[in-house]
C-alpha cells in the first residue's frame, strides 16, 4: 500500500501575543455600557441640548459670582446715576437706553441704575426660586407618589384625591393672597427674605402633584416587574423594595421632570414680581423690571426688551436641555 503523496501539515500554534490580542478583542466586544454612559453618549449628539446646558451652566455661574462680575465692570445694582437722566422726560440720555462703555446694557429711567448689574443680580432671584421650589416639589412628589403607587388601596386613593385637588386649585391667586397677608418679619427673615421663603414653599407645594402623578404611574408599572417579584420571593421587606428596587429606577423620570419644572417656576416668580407680590424693591428681579418698564416702553423700549430677553433665553435654555435629557434617558429612543 503506497503512502499518500502529501502528508497533512500541522497548523502552527498561535503565539502568546496573538492569544492576548484575541482575548483583548473578545473582552472589548462583550464589554457592556452603563445606562449613564449610554445616556451621555446620546446627549453628546444633541447639539441643541448641549447648547442649552452650556447656557444654564453660564447662568448659574453668573448668579453665583454676581458681586465679582459687577465689580469687574465697575457698577452696582443700587447706585443711582441721575446725571445721566434727562430731567425733562426722565429717560436715559443717549441712544438705546443709555448703552455705553460704562453701562453695557444701559440704565433705568428716572433713577439711572445700571441695567447690566440688575440683570446679573436678578438671575440670583430667578434661579434661587426656580431650583429650590423644584427641590421641594421633587421631594414631596417622589415620596407621596411612590407611596401611592406602591401601597395602593386607601393610601393611593387619598393621595390621588389630594393631587387632584391641588391641580385644580388657583395657584397664582393663592400665592398673591398669601404674600399679601404675610408679616414683614418671620423665622428670622425680613422683607424680601420672607417673600422668597413663601414663594419657594408655595410654588414647590403646588408643583409636587405634577411629578407625583408621574412617579405614581411609574411605581404602579414597576411594582409588578419580575425583579420586584424576585425580591419578594427572597423575603425582601417593603422598604427594601422601595429604596433598593424602585427608587433607583425612578431616577431618570425624576431628573427629566425636574429639568422641565425649573423654567416653569422661573416664569411663576417673574409673574409674581411683575404683579408686585414678588421680591420687594430695591432688590433686583427680572419680573419687577418688566413691570417698571410698562410706563417707559415707548420712550425707552430697551428697558423692557433686556429683562424680557433674559427671561426668554433662560427658559428656552432649560427647556432645550430638559428635552435633550428626556431623549437621552429614554431607553426606547433612537437619538
Amino acid at each position: 500500500m503506497t503512502a499518500p503523496l502529501h502528508e497533512p501539515t500541522a497548523e502552527a500554534a498561535p503565539s502568546a501575543a496573538e492569544e492576548a490580542a484575541v482575548a483583548g478583542d473578545r473582552s472589548k466586544a462583550v464589554q457592556g455600557r452603563s445606562l449613564g454612559r449610554i445616556a451621555w453618549e446620546r446627549l453628546k449628539r444633541d447639539k441643541l441640548a448641549l447648547t442649552g446646558g452650556a447656557i444654564v451652566v453660564l447662568l448659574i455661574l453668573v448668579a453665583v459670582f454676581a458681586p465679582l462680575i459687577t465689580s469687574l465692570v465697575g457698577q452696582d445694582p443700587e447706585t443711582h446715576h441721575e446725571n445721566l437722566i434727562d430731567p425733562l422726560f426722565g429717560t436715559p440720555v443717549g441712544s438705546l437706553g443709555g448703552i455705553s462703555g460704562d453701562h453695557l446694557l444701559g440704565i433705568e429711567p428716572v433713577n439711572g441704575r445700571d441695567i447690566f448689574a440688575r440683570i446679573v443680580y436678578g438671575a440670583r432671584i430667578s434661579l434661587l426660586v426656580g431650583f429650590l421650589s423644584a427641590v421641594v416639589a421633587v421631594v414631596l412628589g417622589t415620596i407621596l407618589g411612590t407611596l401611592a403607587g406602591f401601597f395602593g388601596g386607601w393610601v393611593d386613593s387619598l393621595i390621588s384625591r389630594v393631587m387632584d385637588g391641588l391641580l385644580a386649585f388657583p395657584q397664582l391667586l393663592f400665592i398673591i393672597a398669601l404674600v399679601s397677608v404675610m408679616p414683614n418679619n418671620m423665622l428670622g427673615l425680613s422683607g424680601t427674605g420672607v417673600r422668597l421663603f413663601v414663594m419657594i414653599l408655595v410654588i414647590g407645594f403646588f408643583g409636587w402633584p405634577y411629578i407625583g402623578r408621574v412617579v405614581r404611574g411609574q411605581t404602579l408599572s414597576m411594582r409588578e416587574r419580575e425583579y420586584v417579584e424576585a425580591a419578594r420571593s427572597l423575603g425582601a421587606g417593603r422598604f427594601y423594595i422601595l429604596f433598593k428596587e424602585l427608587l433607583p429606577n425612578l431616577v431618570a423620570p425624576i431628573i427629566v421632570y425636574t429639568t422641565m419644572m425649573i423654567p416653569t417656576n422661573i416664569l411663576t416668580e417673574a409673574a409674581l414680581s411683575f404683579l408686585g407680590v414678588g421680591v420687594k424693591p430695591p432688590t433686583a428681579s427680572w419680573g419687577q423690571m418688566l413691570s417698571s418698564a410698562i410706563d417707559y416702553y415707548k420712550s425707552d423700549p430697551m428697558y423692557m426688551v433686556i429683562p424680557g430677553v433674559a427671561i426668554f433665553v433662560t427658559v428656552l435654555a432649560f427647556n432645550l436641555f430638559g428635552d435633550g435629557v428626556r431623549d437621552a434617558l429614554d431607553p426606547k429612543g433612537s437619538r
